[in-house]
């Protein structure tokens, strides 16, 4: 069952620092974008997965193809990806051991995320830390003790 109760969210963005935000967007006006430079404001590494925009740049981190190729283990996944192409990115966060996998507003995918706890991964579904943050009053990550 999704960690969707607000302990457990709040349990989850107090502790991650670094997020690999796959389905990543160059355009500003996309929310993928708009996420990303919030939680980056909110002090949290964020590196960017599009295999279109691979070796590119968004938002100054360069972007990867996918979650396997990144130079440094990630806390946390975000899938900004239709539920239908997600099942292969929860897979490689399970092979990977990436400890949560968090899907955005509108990604939902039972399965994956039976497979994914199964696997001891913690699941976030159908929620967006970008309204998740100020509504459990998260502080920023330079802020924290």
């Amino acid at each position: 069952m999704p960690s969707n109760q607000p302990d457990q969210m709040r349990a989850i963005l107090e502790s991650v620092r670094t997020i690999a935000l796959v389905g990543a967007s160059e355009k500003t006006h996309r929310p993928s974008h708009e996420v990303m430079e919030y939680m980056q404001h909110h002090g949290y590494r964020m590196i960017p997965v599009n295999p279109r925009l691979a070796g590119q740049k968004v938002l100054g981190e360069t972007v990867y193809a996918d979650i396997a190729s990144l130079p440094e283990p990630v806390d946390m996944v975000e899938l900004f990806l239709a539920p239908e192409r997600t099942d292969a990115v929860i897979d490689q966060a399970i092979e990977l051991n990436i400890p949560v996998i968090w899907l955005q507003i509108g990604v939902i995918n039972e399965a994956g995320a039976a497979r994914a706890e199964a696997a001891g991964l913690t699941v976030v579904m159908d929620k967006c830390p970008k309204q998740e943050i100020p509504r459990l009053g998260i502080p920023t990550v330079s802020s924290r003790t």
